[in-house]
């Protein structure tokens, strides 16, 4: 009876199957930290850190001493292979009047400012023959005869570069001569030996002289050839010997060129 009651009691709670167990979950170990062993470094003895030590000095002097070697060698390379020139000085002793008696064409007035005698502007080496002249334009518009004769006085001291001439024509017509006609100047290259050169002075971009420069140019180039007995066809423009476009009015303007020739032609007409 009382088995009868208690099945009567589970099936009146509504329930058909006994209580089910609930799953234990079992827990996974925990893996162990992995220890990183590192292989166990030899140990070296004093007389082996000692000759360790000799083997690396051993080598830095050795690369000490390659290097030096390397620049020597290059220091000497570069010195065999540059151009060597004895920069004797040529005493200056022209006058105006030993000038003016070497030339028929009458001198212009000439400012003369000599640079000091240095490697950059002023080598102090003599020229050949004199056997052409050479009109440049300063490439600098509106700087004047001074500033552009400081410049080639200060070279000696900012050694930027190897340049000079041996007169240049300012704005308003002024001479100034840099270096002696005896001596090169560095302007025309490959005919520095043999030829004298002009720089102009030009207001604006497009290169074209003022008309007191223009003046004074005819004058000037006119009385260098009359000395060295040149004719107008002997008078040149930098860009007739480097194809550089100097002085760029002359070259852009081919007939204005011709036509300063032939003014310089006319002059040495006058008085020959």
């Amino acid at each position: 009876m009382d088995i009868q009651k208690n099945e009567k009691r589970h099936r009146s709670r509504g329930h058909d199957e006994p209580p089910r167990k609930k799953p234990v979950r079992k827990e996974r170990p925990k893996a162990k930290p992995k220890i990183e062993t590192t292989a166990a470094q030899p140990v070296l003895s004093e007389r082996d850190r000692k000759r360790h030590r000799q083997v690396w000095i051993q080598r830095i002097v050795i690369a000490l001493v390659l290097c030096t070697i390397l620049v020597g060698g290059v220091i000497c390379l570069k010195i065999f292979l540059t151009p060597k020139t004895v920069n004797v000085s040529v005493p200056y002793t022209e006058s105006a009047e030993t000038e003016a008696a070497q030339a028929k064409v009458p001198m212009p007035d000439i400012d003369l400012q000599l640079l000091t005698v240095n490697e950059y502007s002023r080598p102090g080496l003599s020229t050949g023959t004199i056997n052409g002249v050479v009109v440049h334009y300063t490439a600098n518009p509106g700087s004047t005869a001074q500033q552009n004769r400081d410049y080639f006085e200060n070279l000696k001291d900012t050694h930027t570069t190897k340049v000079s001439s041996n007169f240049v024509i300012g704005l308003e017509g002024e001479i100034i001569q840099c270096i002696p006609t005896s001596e090169i100047a560095y302007a025309s290259n490959s005919r520095n030996t043999d030829t004298v050169s002009i720089e102009c002075c030009h207001p604006d971009e497009t290169g074209k002289f003022t008309d007191a420069t223009y003046d004074s140019l005819v004058q000037l180039t006119a009385f260098l050839c009359s000395k060295f007995n040149l004719t107008e066809n002997d008078v040149i423009r930098h860009y007739d010997i480097t194809g550089k476009d100097c002085p760029k009015y002359f070259v852009e303007n081919e007939a204005a060129w011709e036509t300063f020739r032939s003014d310089v032609g006319a002059v040495l007409a006058e008085y020959a």
